[in-house]
């Protein structure tokens, strides 16, 4: 039986994220699932956003374990749901914030997360001071482009995470760049390229093949997440879920 990672793309919008994104991390002992919300934002760039996609995200969760997933990638960087979901399912959940930043404090002393927008900065400086980063974090970029506009003009937006990226490493001390967008998903080799063309052999981290790959290792070790600090809810009186 092959082990089965279900991706939720906590948003409404169809097509931006597909399973051909992640058809080469596939095997016979890999399989990949997705869903989409029925119920949340067009997409996430801000805390109010993020706040919408928390509930159906949870549904989901329970539903992709219901039918037999291994692990649960939520496919957003601000981690919409990742520690409720944890205490509502027993298999492991993994944000492709928490997962990156500290693969990236693992890979070198200061890293720089290149995002969308201004509105999405504070919610990432809130994130790196939970997960115990924020010390590693030497600067947030924005590109100031839409979640939604990314894939109308993809290379526009390669070219200012490019630009942004050298600004990072040159005035910031980046030494790791992290795509602070799941929609900037196959940027970072081109990002890579440009960085080693001006002699700087920087990791560049592309959230979800490492989120995805970490969820199917954590998978394979047969590791889950504490239930001391992710408890089950108490059954209680909810009204409207």
């Amino acid at each position: 039986m092959p082990i089965v990672i279900h991706i939720i793309t906590p948003i409404i919008t169809k097509g931006i994220r597909t399973l051909d994104d992640v058809a080469s991390y596939a095997s016979d002992e890999i399989e990949f699932r997705h869903s989409l919300l029925d119920k949340g934002p067009s997409s996430i760039e801000s805390e109010y956003d993020e706040a919408l996609a928390i509930p159906d995200t949870i549904q989901k969760a329970i539903e992709a374990e219901n039918d037999g997933a291994d692990a649960i990638v939520i496919d957003c960087m601000g981690d919409p749901g990742v520690k409720a979901v944890r205490e509502v399912v027993s298999i492991p959940v993994f944000g492709p914030a928490e997962t990156s930043m500290h693969a990236a404090a693992m890979l070198g002393q200061k890293y720089t997360i290149v995002t969308v927008l201004h509105s999405v900065v504070p919610l990432i400086h809130n994130l790196a001071k939970v997960y115990g980063t924020a010390e590693k974090l030497a600067s947030i970029r924005v590109i100031n482009m839409p979640v939604l506009e990314l894939e109308n003009d993809f290379k526009k937006a390669q070219r200012l995470i490019a630009q942004a990226s050298l600004a990072a490493i040159k005035e910031d001390d980046a030494d790791v760049i992290i795509l602070g967008c799941t929609g900037f998903l196959g940027c970072a080799e081109k990002i890579k390229d440009l960085l080693v063309s001006n002699g700087l052999n920087i990791p560049v981290i592309d959230p979800i093949p490492l989120t995805v790959m970490t969820a199917v290792a954590f998978a394979k070790t047969g590791l889950r997440h504490s239930k001391k600090t992710y408890a089950q809810p108490r059954d209680k009186i909810i009204v409207g879920y």
